[in-house]
């Protein structure tokens, strides 16, 4: 029987795997329920960050503060990480967030806030997710069944986009009713029960290198790090792609705000419902991603098509009158909900299993750098050209890079979407 590019075994043309095995079941249940207290304690705190201090600034700062974590806490974590079971990680990642968030709770409730001590939480707490994220990805591959990766990222994606649209005004209702301190105790708790059901995952991790490590081990294992992605094309394309067109969509996102909020005839309300549709996009398509099967020979040539008419779309978005506004998000969500699901599962898959964690701390690292990058370029150029125009700009050199990136490397990156059946 044929292998699979990361190292398992790839199933016969007629087999249909299972998916929703003991181990799958046990951490999408546990996905849930971290999702959910994350999604609830982070609107409650946007909120609250805003309501103590009155300052648009100070919220920002707290958002840029969460990210500089999330670029260099997995690259230092992710060879360590390779090297031992990743699922002591997951486990410990979950139960430390749980038991800080529930402490945090417990300290709104007794004292006064606190702006600069909320800045040194806030990183603590933004470090302890990096890994945890970092664990995640890297392991939750190995409870999917060869085979069944489509269907496995599909449920993922779903997941998240269904408990964003719920939990949101859910967390509304929460913030006015039992307040945040409360809230974040709750958030605490969901994490901790994650880390019990995370316990509970029989995942056959393959063997490591020896446990003995130094300075000059952690070295070696990112220089083979990078050597693997400096030969393989094909992830670079992707990568390089993904980091600017999502870059240029976190740059714009606050000049979506500022639309909203000036344009006549527009209102914050208009743009809950914007968003919205977004996310009635991507569950559809995580739904259809579910139940059909793309073909490995037809996943390069549908993810240029998804890739052109997404970044089209974001081009001449604010241009449309509102009903085609939101008839345009529900589009995009639905495009970009197949695109990430048919890369993520091809990617995960065809990176070796024993390297993964780095590779994926790499990519997550260089993404978020471009986000951080391009919300300070976008946000500039918002204040001397007109909104309409910003973000027709994002769409457009999003566009020239579906050539540079995606097409100049057509065969490399058709190997990477055929590495799994």
């Amino acid at each position: 029987m044929p292998k699979s590019p990361s190292g398992g075994t790839a199933p016969s043309p007629n087999h249909k795997p299972r998916l929703w095995t003991r181990d799958f079941s046990l951490i999408t249940l546990a996905s849930a329920l971290g999702a959910a207290g994350g999604i609830a304690g982070e609107f409650a705190l946007s909120f609250f960050v805003f309501d103590e201090t009155g300052s648009t600034l100070a919220s920002a700062l707290v958002l840029a503060i969460q990210l500089v974590p999330h670029v260099l806490v997995p690259l230092l974590v992710a060879p360590i990480m390779d090297r031992l079971p990743r699922k002591a990680f997951l486990v410990a990642g979950d139960l430390v967030c749980g038991v800080a968030y529930a402490l945090l709770g417990l300290y709104l409730l007794r004292f006064p806030f606190s702006y600069v001590g909320y800045l040194a939480v806030s990183l603590a707490l933004s470090s302890m997710e990096a890994v945890d994220s970092l664990a995640w990805t890297s392991i939750y591959p190995e409870v999917i069944p060869d085979g069944a990766e489509q269907k496995g990222y599909a449920v993922s994606s779903m997941l998240y986009t269904t408990l964003s649209v719920i939990m949101a005004p859910f967390a509304a209702v929460l913030l006015d009713t039992i307040g945040v301190p409360r809230l974040l105790m709750a958030q605490g708790g969901l994490a901790m029960l994650a880390s019990l059901i995370e316990s509970r995952v029989r995942v056959v991790e393959r063997p490591r290198e020896s446990r003995e490590y130094s300075l000059a081990a952690w070295a070696s294992d990112v220089r083979e790090a990078f050597s693997y992605l400096a030969g393989e094309r094909g992830l670079r394309g992707l990568l390089g792609y993904q980091a600017i067109s999502n870059g240029l969509a976190t740059g714009y996102y606050p000049i979506l705000i500022a639309f909203f909020r000036t344009a006549p005839g527009f209102s914050a309300t208009m743009y809950a419902f914007f968003s919205g549709a977004e996310f009635v996009g991507r569950t559809i398509a995580s739904a259809l991603q579910y139940k059909v099967k793309v073909p490995p020979k037809k996943r390069f040539g549908l993810t240029v098509f998804v890739y052109t008419v997404f970044d089209v779309m974001d081009a001449i978005l604010l241009w449309l009158p509102y009903p085609l506004m939101l008839a345009n998000r529900c589009a995009c969500g639905f495009l970009g909900g197949n695109s990430y699901i048919l890369r993520v599962a091809a990617t995960q898959r065809y990176i070796p299993e024993r390297m993964r964690s780095r590779v994926n701390a790499f990519q997550d690292g260089l993404v978020t750098a471009s986000c951080s990058a391009f919300s300070l370029l976008v946000g500039s150029l918002g204040e001397v050209l007109d909104y309409r125009l910003c973000v027709t700009l994002c769409g457009l050199v999003s566009l020239s890079c579906v050539w540079l990136f995606v097409l100049r490397s057509r065969a490399s990156i058709s190997q990477v979407f055929e590495a799994y059946e």
